[in-house]
């Protein structure tokens, strides 16, 4: 099948069109992350492949999901809580996006977005769907273990793996609490970081 000098100049166009439009977006994927507010902690120790981290008391946008598959609930969850954020709520009120998206591991699910530091917990609007409830996460001590790419199954089982093999190596013990955290955007294809964690019973002192 040949091409006409026309037809081949519209396609070079079409093409140079979806790479521009694909490059903008992740230049504003990147600038846009810089910005957003992150779930609050600090590094206490480091290990070859994971770290040790000290959480804030923060407070929670939360679904308990029917699905334990990551791709199926991933989608699930972030609908409905980006809906309740984007203004799904009694008084149309937007919040801002924060991150990492949180989701417990384990045979249930739990989708998590934080909520700004500056919100209160009586001041969040009603969510319209009955099945968004707000969490007060405690203080808490978690390992942590990063990957890059795009988060699958396989992916978060293996580093979950990784993980509890290293804890076992450095003698410490953990509360089989586990949770992957997705720091990216959709649409964000370059940079991509995920994290693994789980929450642990030894006080840092003791490392």
């Amino acid at each position: 099948m040949k091409f006409t000098a026309a037809t081949m100049k519209v396609i070079f166009i079409i093409i140079g069109v979806i790479l521009t439009v694909f490059i903008a977006v992740q230049i504003f994927g990147f600038f846009s992350q810089r910005g957003i507010q992150k779930y609050p902690y600090k590094t206490v120790e480091v290990y070859d492949n994971f770290e040790v981290r000290e959480y804030e008391p923060t407070l929670f946008t939360s679904v308990k999901l029917t699905s334990s598959d990551y791709k199926t609930a991933s989608s699930q969850g972030f609908s409905i809580l980006a809906g309740y954020i984007f203004g799904g709520n009694e008084s149309e009120e937007k919040i801002a996006m924060t991150s990492p998206v949180s989701m417990s591991i384990g045979d249930s699910v739990t989708m998590m977005f934080m909520v700004p530091k500056e919100i209160k917990k009586e001041d969040l609007p009603k969510p319209n769907q009955s099945n968004i409830i707000f969490k007060e996460e405690p203080a808490k001590t978690m390992a942590a273990i990063s990957f890059s790419g795009w988060a699958n199954d396989n992916k978060i089982k293996s580093f979950k793996d990784k993980l509890t093999l290293a804890l076992e190596k450095h003698g410490i013990v953990h509360q089989k609490r586990f949770y992957f955290f997705g720091y990216n955007a959709p649409y964000e294809v370059f940079n991509r970081l995920n994290e693994v964690l789980v929450e642990i019973e030894a006080p840092h002192d003791s490392y």
